[in-house]
Formats: C-alpha cells, structure tokens, sequence
C-alpha cells in the first residue's frame, strides 16, 4: 500500500469485501471514521467546553454516565443516522436495540461501545470507541434477538484510540489495520499496514486491586507473572489504563495481555461480550493474537442478552494460553 493512504483509499482497494460489495464497506466505516473524528474533538476540549464529570444518570448496565459517555453515543448515533445499510445498534448507552433504518439495503447491524474508559475522561487518560458489525439474517421488521451472534459472525470489528494521537484500527477478516488522524487535513492514513501482535510479550493488564477476590487458578497466574525468573523474562511488567482499547493496542503492538475475570461479586467480570469483547477478540484474533473466556474461544461464546457480560483474556496467544493452563488447573 503507497504511503499516505487514506482510510477511504484503503477501503476501495480492500479486495476481501469485492464479493459483498466495496461500497457497503465503505458505508460502513466512513460513519466509524466521521463519529471518531468529531469524538476526538470534543474530548480535546471537553474541559474547555465544561463536558467532563458525571451527567448524573446510570447507563443500561449500572454504570454512572459521563457526560461524554452521552455525547459519544449522541455522535455515533448521528453519524449512523443517514447510513442506509445498517438496521439498527446496540450500544452501551441504550436500554435496547435501536432501530436506524427500514430499507430493503439495512443488511448490517451495528454494537458499539460509544467511549470506552470513560472513568479517564475527568484526568486526561486514553479513551476510545469500540465497534463490531454483524449481518442480518433477514429482511423486515428489527428484533434485538438478530444481534445475539457469536462473536465469529463478525463480518468488520474495531477501534478508534483517543491518545496522543487518533488511531482507527479495523478488520474485516483479512489483517488488521491501522489508521492515524492527520487533524491538519483531517484524513485518517495508514500508519500500521497488516499489524502483527507479537506470540508473547512480558506486559500484563488487569485491575490487580480485585486480586485476592479472583479464583485460585488466576491468583496462582498472577503470582507466576510476577514471580521474579530472570531467563523467562519474569516479572511481567504491569501496565493498566483503566481503557480497555488503550491496553489492548499496546498488547497487539508489544505483545503481552490483557485480563479481567470474574469474581465472586461480578462472576462474568465487568465487561460486555457484544460491544466490547467480542469485537476486540476479532481483531486480536486477526492480529495472530488470542482472546479467551479463561475456559474457551470468546468468539465462540452466544450471547444470551444485549448487554451480557463475560471474563476476558486477550493479546499474546502464549500468554492467553498460559492463563487458560492455570485457570484449568483448578
């Protein structure tokens, strides 16, 4: 791919996507590539515009909004509002599925995490945007049921990273890439062609301060991981953002995981199987990375409800098996 080519480029010239048609792949990422665009403005200068701090109400899981967390599901919606290829989305932010279109071309259904890591947004930490398409099985009337499929259904995944910089990166089953926004002309260009994720790496994720409440086998890998032995290259170093998409990036780039598991109060852990994990899982997966429940493929795992939660390990498909040995132990 020649230097400097942009998003809507790449997405001409995405050969795997000719037999379901380039434009519906552009109608679908284009929206992705307008919300993260807009996103990354708005969180630039939410302290500015007075947006940070609570908006004072719970999301459909429990967790207490952002104000952002509202403007970023008000600007995904908004950029998929004119995109007549896609039926509805199901977001973190909404109680149930919403109907976007009614045409005949609504083929796709579109779960999103609107901003993940919100809980940085007040101290100036990684952000991001998590988005999965699945396709309909059908024409007609929209059921929240249609977008209960497992993760391997995935047809495009991805993420916009809000950093030092604006990263998209996306799959649509052949390699994953990534995209840099150039905010001086404001065009997303290929920065990280065919992004590889190291077989292991010696970084590790996780909330560490729910340790001693993790079952046994995951204690007994986290005491592995930092157990000092200098020719396995342990102890792991510990590097957590409090933004999922945040240290999965760093774990597809360097290699290492990222883990979150249940624990007697949440037994499926924090995060959502159908707009954050199963759609990461696809990009870690075609990345040569891995992404497990601790017991199993994640992207095997059908979701029962919109807004299901699962236990997660994801990056190095080493470390992931690893993890997998000590959970299976016990």
């Amino acid at each position: 791919m020649a230097a400097g080519t942009t998003l809507g480029r790449h997405l001409m010239e995405e050969g795997s996507w000719r037999k379901d048609g380039a434009d519906d792949l552009r109608a679908l990422l284009e929206p992705v590539a307008l919300a993260g665009k807009i996103l990354a403005r708005e969180v630039d200068q939410a302290a500015l515009a007075g947006k940070l701090g609570l908006a004072g109400d719970q999301n459909a899981t429990g967790d207490m909004q952002k104000k952002l967390d509202v403007i970023g599901n008000e600007i995904v919606m908004d950029a998929f509002s004119g995109c007549s290829v896609v039926a509805g989305i199901a977001s973190e932010e909404l109680e149930e599925a919403v109907i976007m279109s009614t045409s005949d071309d609504a083929r796709y259904l579109l779960c999103t995490d609107p901003l993940d890591g919100s809980s940085n947004t007040d101290v100036n930490a990684p952000l991001g945007t998590i988005f999965g398409i699945l396709r309909r099985g059908r024409t007609g009337e929209l059921s929240g049921e249609e977008f209960l499929q497992k993760g391997s259904e995935l047809v495009c995944a991805g993420y916009v990273l809000y950093g030092t910089s604006t990263v998209l990166v996306y799959t649509v089953g052949a390699g994953v890439h990534g995209f840099t926004l150039d905010k001086g002309v404001g065009e997303f260009v290929l920065t990280h062609e065919d992004i590889r994720c190291p077989e292991k790496g010696a970084v590790y994720s996780a909330n560490v301060g729910r340790h001693k409440d993790w079952e046994a086998g995951v204690r007994k890998y986290l005491d592995y991981v930092t157990d000092k032995d200098k020719p396995s290259g342990r102890p792991h170093s510990l590097r957590y953002t409090g933004a999922l998409v945040a240290d999965l990036h760093r774990c597809l780039l360097d290699g290492g995981m990222y883990f979150y598991p249940g624990d007697p109060g949440s037994p499926n852990g924090k995060l959502r199987l159908l707009y954050e994990c199963a759609p990461l899982a696809c990009v870690a997966e075609q990345a040569g990375g891995a992404a497990s429940t601790g017991r199993g493929r994640l992207l095997d795992v059908v979701p029962e409800a919109i807004h299901q939660r699962t236990p997660i390990a994801i990056g190095s498909v080493e470390n992931v098996a690893l993890f997998e040995r000590f959970v299976a132990e016990e």
